[in-house]
């Protein structure tokens, strides 16, 4: 029954992030938009090989340097640089009008590895990182009471939340993708780069925060 509890709370406040808009949603419509309903389930692999990595750090003490706030820093500048990176080329999508909505395999070598997109978008937010030296790192230590069986339940009540909401989220937006022109098409996808460039731009504003608690206090 411990077990059970360790689940069902691990998946609801893993729903409690999943559903707020960030990079990754962005992403996540955009891709869809590119290759179809996979691209959720595509993506959310992506950011579970990372969070699988960072649940078994945190195991062997990870935790110590998820809160180093220079480690936050420097991952807010780099993932900063990166959402600016991909934001601003979904913008020049949208501006130079070349962009066309299709869903055909042939194109998909195009857009990006969602596998790869998944775990560097995630990677990109210094507050994921937060997040798992904090809430994470007691979730962990409360499922390490139970053993190896603990610490799985736990990662799979977790993830499980990241794995439905965002294939939900492909799903509605492929079954709108039909109705869509190639026009609106391009509309999402520059409205996905502001988000994106918005994003990039708070995160090198935290990131200079994180370090500047860091080094100059």
């Amino acid at each position: 029954m411990d077990l059970i509890l360790i689940f069902f709370t691990a998946l609801m406040v893993g729903f409690s992030g999943a559903v707020v808009p960030g990079p990754l949603l962005s992403v996540t419509v955009n891709e869809t938009l590119r290759r179809g309903i996979e691209a959720g389930p595509l993506l959310i692999t992506g950011h579970a090989i990372l969070e699988l990595g960072l649940t078994i750090g945190l195991v062997y003490g990870l935790s110590y340097y998820l809160n180093n706030a220079l480690v936050g820093g420097t991952f807010g500048f780099l993932g900063g640089a990166v959402l600016l990176w991909m934001g601003w080329g979904m913008i020049k999508e949208f501006w130079s009008g070349e962009g066309q909505l299709s869903l055909k395999t042939e194109n998909q070598s195009e857009s990006l590895n969602p596998i790869l997109a998944g775990a560097v978008v995630s990677l990109s937010n210094p507050y994921f990182l937060i997040w798992w030296g904090t809430i994470g790192a007691g979730y962990v230590v409360i499922a390490m009471e139970y053993g190896l069986a603990g610490i799985v339940f736990f990662f799979l009540g977790h993830i499980s939340a990241d794995y439905i909401w965002y294939t939900f989220a492909s799903w509605l937006v492929y079954a709108g993708s039909s109705k869509l022109s190639s026009r609106a098409y391009r509309g999402i996808t520059g409205g996905c780069g502001v988000f994106l460039v918005a994003m990039a731009f708070f995160f090198l504003y935290s990131g200079f925060n994180f370090l500047f608690k860091d080094i100059l206090l």
